[in-house]
C-alpha cells in the first residue's frame, strides 16, 4: 500500500477539523490590533483564559497606545500581575507602545520584519497579529498545543518552534496557515489533552502516528 504523503495527511486533517470547527478564531479577546498585540504579549507562559480575565480592566484603564506609552510601570504591573513575568511584560508593553508612536505614528506595521523589531514581539506574536488582526498568512503560530500535536501526529520531528513552523509551512497550504494553528489548538484543548488524551474519541486518529503505534 502506498504510504500517504505528509501533504495529503495534512489535507485530510484540515478537512476533518474544518468540519468540526468551521469558524476557528483567536481565543484572545480584543477589539483592535493593538489590544491583540498586548494580549499576545501577556499570553507568554500564561493561559488565554487568564489573559481574558485581565484585559477588560486593563484596556479600560489604558484605552489607547498613548496611555500605555505614558503609563507608570508600577501601576501597569498591578493590572497584569496575575499573567506572570509581569516586570518584563510591563516593560515590553510600554516600550512597544513608545516605539510604535515614535516610529509608526501609532499604526501597527504589517510585516514580520517590522513587528519583530518591536520590544516583546517575537515571531510567534507577530504571526498571531498578522493572521488574526490583518488576515495576512505570513507564518504559522506554533504554541505548546501546535508543537505537541504536530509531533504526535507525525508532521515534524523537531522540537524547536521555529523549525516546527518551517516544517509545517512546507506541507500546509498558505491559505490555511492561520486557521491550521487554531484547529490544532482547539483539538488539543478538547481532545488531544496533554496529560490525558482522548484517543478513543479522536476524529483524526487515523492520521496520527502516535495512535497507530499505541
Amino acid at each position: 500500500m502506498t504510504k500517504i504523503t505528509l501533504k495529503n495527511k495534512v489535507k485530510q486533517i484540515i478537512t476533518i477539523l474544518n468540519e468540526k470547527y468551521p469558524e476557528p478564531k483567536c481565543a484572545l479577546e480584543h477589539i483592535t490590533p493593538w489590544q491583540l498585540l498586548v494580549a499576545t504579549i501577556l499570553s507568554a507562559q500564561c493561559t488565554d483564559k487568564r489573559v481574558n480575565m485581565i484585559t477588560p480592566a486593563l484596556f479600560k484603564k489604558f484605552p489607547t497606545i498613548e496611555s500605555f506609552a505614558e503609563a507608570d510601570i508600577k501601576e501597569l504591573e498591578k493590572y497584569i500581575h496575575s499573567a506572570g513575568f509581569y516586570h518584563n511584560k510591563a516593560k515590553n508593553i510600554i516600550n512597544c507602545a513608545t516605539e510604535l508612536l515614535n516610529q509608526y505614528n501609532g499604526v501597527l506595521p504589517q510585516t514580520i520584519d517590522e513587528l519583530t523589531k518591536l520590544p516583546g514581539v517575537g515571531r510567534k506574536t507577530a504571526n498571531v497579529l498578522l493572521g488574526n488582526a490583518f488576515g495576512i498568512n505570513e507564518g504559522i503560530v506554533v504554541d505548546t498545543h501546535v508543537s505537541r500535536l504536530s509531533q504526535k501526529i507525525g508532521l515534524t520531528t523537531n522540537t524547536d518552534p521555529e523549525k516546527i513552523e518551517k516544517d509545517l509551512m512546507k506541507i500546509v497550504e498558505k491559505k490555511h496557515w492561520t486557521d491550521f494553528s487554531h484547529w490544532l489548538i482547539l483539538h488539543g484543548r478538547e481532545t488531544c489533552i496533554a496529560r490525558r488524551p482522548k484517543c478513543e474519541n479522536c476524529i483524526i486518529s487515523a492520521q496520527c502516528d502516535s495512535f497507530k503505534t499505541n
